[in-house]
């Protein structure tokens, strides 16, 4: 049998534009939060966080929508948030008001800079973890706080205390305050605690007619106040991880100790 002399044609390979395209912008907004507050423009390096976390949402779904998900853009995601959420609130936080630790003795400075490394260390634990999970974990809920939820709990934080309406609150008393909330929002993306993932909601093209005037209200919300609404908002999110989680513990205790006393009846 004669071979055959025309060669197969291979298809061309190469990355899908738009999705990525997405992501590269939301890279570009983390990497514009970092020089932003290098410079000291606090309030534009936290809006950025928040314009990259927009874009993060959207990447995901064009990519969905036109079918051009790939590896590659999984990959890429991940690395442009890893800067978007994990490098940059942490070093918005650090120039905003961690490095001015070191103005009440060196152990204090050093306190400053740990607590933005634990934060973006946590970060980058997070997402990998959540990369070893895909098509594994239940898309319903995430394990551990989400980076995009964690760097808008600490930006809208930034944000609010620089146009000074947190309850009052000024940068200055808020020196010893940042590293909690680093720490603390480091912590729960690593964590075991279940946060809701919105991924499955809403179950059809139909809602109720209650969610057009909340969203009407929120939307109202945040055009009078929005940085302290933001920063509401997240903070209802970080705490609902938790009471679902234990709500979900005590109804599997509830659960078995009804099963133990249906056996000891029988």
């Amino acid at each position: 049998m004669e071979a055959p002399t025309a060669a197969v044609r291979k298809r061309p390979r190469g990355i899908y534009l738009l999705p990525n395209l997405f992501t590269t912008a939301a890279l570009f907004a983390g990497f514009y939060a970092i020089v932003a507050s290098i410079g000291g423009r606090y309030v534009d390096a936290a809006i950025a966080v928040f314009v990259a976390a927009i874009l993060d949402g959207l990447d995901g779904r064009v990519a969905r929508l036109t079918g051009t998900q790939s590896d590659f853009g999984v990959q890429y995601d991940s690395l442009s948030d890893l800067v978007s959420f994990g490098l940059a609130p942490s070093l918005v936080l650090y120039n905003w008001s961690l490095t001015h630790l070191q103005a009440y003795g060196p152990g204090w400075g050093k306190v400053g800079w740990s607590a933005a490394f634990i934060y973006a260390a946590c970060a980058a634990l997070r997402l990998a973890r959540f990369n070893t999970q895909v098509g594994v974990a239940d898309k319903r809920y995430f394990q551990g706080l989400a980076s995009p939820a964690a760097a808008g709990l600490c930006m809208s934080f930034v944000w609010a205390i620089e146009n000074g309406n947190l309850y009052g609150l000024s940068v200055n008393e808020m020196d010893f305050v940042s590293p909690i909330v680093a720490v603390l929002a480091g912590l729960l993306m690593v964590s075991r605690i279940r946060y809701y993932s919105f991924k499955a909601w809403p179950l059809s093209d139909r809602v109720p007619f209650i969610a057009i005037p909340l969203a009407m209200l929120i939307l109202v919300a945040l055009a009078i106040d929005t940085a302290r609404v933001l920063f509401v908002i997240t903070s209802l999110y970080l705490l609902s991880g938790p009471v679902m989680t234990l709500w979900g513990l005590r109804r599997k205790r509830s659960e078995r100790a009804q099963r133990g006393t249906g056996k000891g009846l029988s």
